[in-house]
């Protein structure tokens, strides 16, 4: 069986548009959904471009749209291309009613990879 890395590799030789990282960070963001719900299931995905927008914050914070277009990654429909790039290969699954158009429009990352800060006065 293939190894998850050669896996990435075969796709990223296909579709350029995305580096190695945008794949891995995604696999990421999936288990930090399914830990914090504390149990595997399928994850639409609005949920999944939810769960990406909160661990990106927690991760990069405000660098965190910067960071996505270093990967090739400029919308939440750029998600939908990995994540069907991944079905494709069968490193993800998908059910009958998923599609790119879940992805489409979802956020804006200007406005939603904002870091947000509490500034309490002294």
């Amino acid at each position: 069986m293939e190894n998850l890395s050669s896996s990435l590799e075969k796709i990223i030789d296909k579709d350029k548009r995305y580096k190695k990282d945008a794949y891995e960070f995604l696999l990421e963001a999936l288990a930090f959904i399914q830990n914090k719900e504390k149990a595997r299931r399928h994850v639409s995905g609005q949920e999944l471009l939810l769960g990406i927008k909160e661990y990106a914050l927690t991760r990069f914070g405000g660098m965190s749209k910067t960071v996505f277009e270093h990967w090739g990654i400029k919308n939440t429909e750029d998600f939908g291309e990995v994540v069907f790039n991944m079905v494709n290969a069968g490193l993800l699954s998908k059910t009958e009613t998923d599609s790119k158009d879940d992805f489409k429009g979802v956020y804006d990352f200007t406005d939603a990879l904002r870091a947000t800060f509490d500034i309490k006065p002294t």
